[in-house]
């Protein structure tokens, strides 16, 4: 028998959520099979099986947090317990037969169709044994008087997920739209028109609890703030040197390598450089002491559909800006197909947000703890401005620095920056 444990997905993750299973009871796995999913503050991942075997037991049900380490579920390498789903099947067989008298209840046509509201949590109950429900999908159902046998699930065997019920109340909240005229068709009762305004009113708002990634996202963020003293700087850049080459190489950059060439990479080579020179903003704090780091590891912030993540580029500084895109590329296609790895969202020295490429010119990032600076990256417009006394049509990006002034002051934050404006306007490196 091996024991299936909740493991930790970080230097600072103490707990995990447990959001979907993806082999039900009695099913096979194969060792590395992904077995379920989990949901923490740092990532969003599947779970491989720890050895081949039968899932004999689900210890921690969908929904749930609990500590790292924490047994969530036991393997019988033997494959033993696949025969006992079987009796349990066999017992719900046994007592299918009992309900026949009903069934000689239901010949009479007027009488079955009538109670169907009432009937609807008998028929939730019913459905609950052929797929295990998480609690959020039992809570709408019974808060809607949905019957689930009339979902169809499209998670794993079958499954009903969230998504699934909320598709069903969609579907099912046309014909009331439709029917809200007909209090208003009777001419007799004035009064009748102002119930329509409740519906109407209570259909502009709808009540959902945040997902495990939201929530975890909010500590931190309160978390951070509470921490670390923050303050932004901003700086005006002028990427026109940087704009001009990668508008000449972007294409065959495309062809050789199969990704395009962004503004990234170019960030993260200037910072690199910047932080080599200025090491105080490459460190962390830890408690009274001061965390030096040698390797120079960034963080990228990648936007997802339900929040966001800050995989970790390792070793920044010994990538050209070839490796830098080409690895930027690989970490943010794997963090929104839910394929990274524990180590690869933990170890940041130094992180990079770039809010331009949604169309942002200026953000205030906040720190990603326990780091002491984070770099917003504005969006990189062309722009008139002064060079020699005469106006000139440059290519403008606007870059702000979020440090901690517990430990970095202004007047460091900001000759940091003015090394990551010199590398940038003076760009002299080979990119191909």
């Amino acid at each position: 028998m091996t024991d299936v444990v909740m493991p930790q997905m970080g230097e600072s993750i103490v707990e995990g959520t447990l959001t979907k299973w993806l082999k039900k009871p009695g099913e096979r796995v194969e060792r590395d099979e992904p077995l379920f999913e989990i949901s923490t503050d740092k990532v969003d991942t599947e779970i491989p099986a720890p050895a081949a075997g039968t899932l004999s037991e689900v210890l921690v049900e969908e929904g749930q947090t609990v500590g790292i380490n924490t047994v969530v579920a036991r393997l019988d390498e033997g494959g033993g317990p696949a025969a006992k789903p079987k009796p349990a099947t066999a017992a719900e067989a046994k007592a299918a037969p009992a309900p026949e008298p009903p069934a000689q209840q239901a010949i009479q046509p007027t009488p079955a169709p009538q109670p169907v509201e009432e009937t609807a949590p008998a028929a939730e109950a019913a459905a609950e044994p052929a797929f295990p429900l998480s609690p959020l999908v039992r809570k709408l159902a019974r808060e809607h008087a949905i019957d689930l046998s009339r979902v169809k699930g499209s998670g794993a065997g079958g499954r009903i997920t969230k998504q699934d019920v909320e598709g069903y109340l969609t579907q099912q909240g046309a014909p009331p739209a439709a029917a809200a005229p007909q209090p208003a068709a009777p001419p007799a009762a004035p009064q009748q028109p102002p119930p329509p305004l409740a519906p109407a009113g209570q259909a502009r708002t709808r009540i959902e609890p945040m997902s495990t990634m939201r929530l975890k996202i909010a500590e931190h963020m309160v978390l951070s703030k509470r921490t670390s003293a923050h303050v932004t700087t901003i700086h005006r850049v002028d990427m026109t040197k940087v704009a001009r080459l990668r508008e000449r190489l972007k294409d065959q950059f495309q062809a050789n390598y199969g990704f395009s060439l962004t503004y990234l990479p170019f960030m993260v080579r200037a910072s690199v450089a910047a932080l080599r020179q200025f090491p105080l903003l490459n460190a962390s704090l830890d408690g009274n002491n001061i965390v030096y780091h040698n390797e120079v590891n960034i963080g990228i912030a990648v936007a997802l559909e339900n929040g966001l993540i800050v995989p970790v580029v390792r070793a920044a500084g010994e990538k050209n800006v070839l490796g830098l895109q080409r690895a930027i590329v690989d970490l943010a296609a794997r963090a929104r197909s839910r394929q990274l790895k524990p180590d690869e969202v933990q170890g940041g020295t130094f992180s990079i947000t770039n809010f331009g490429s949604f169309g942002s010119l200026v953000g205030t990032p906040i720190i990603n703890q326990p780091q002491v600076a984070i770099l917003g990256v504005g969006t990189v417009d062309k722009t008139p401005v002064v060079v020699d006394d005469a106006i000139a049509i440059r290519s403008i990006c606007h870059l702000s620095l979020t440090f901690d002034h517990r430990l970095v002051d202004g007047a460091l934050a900001d000759q940091f920056m003015g090394k990551v404006r010199q590398v940038l306007e003076s760009w002299s490196e080979e990119v191909l």
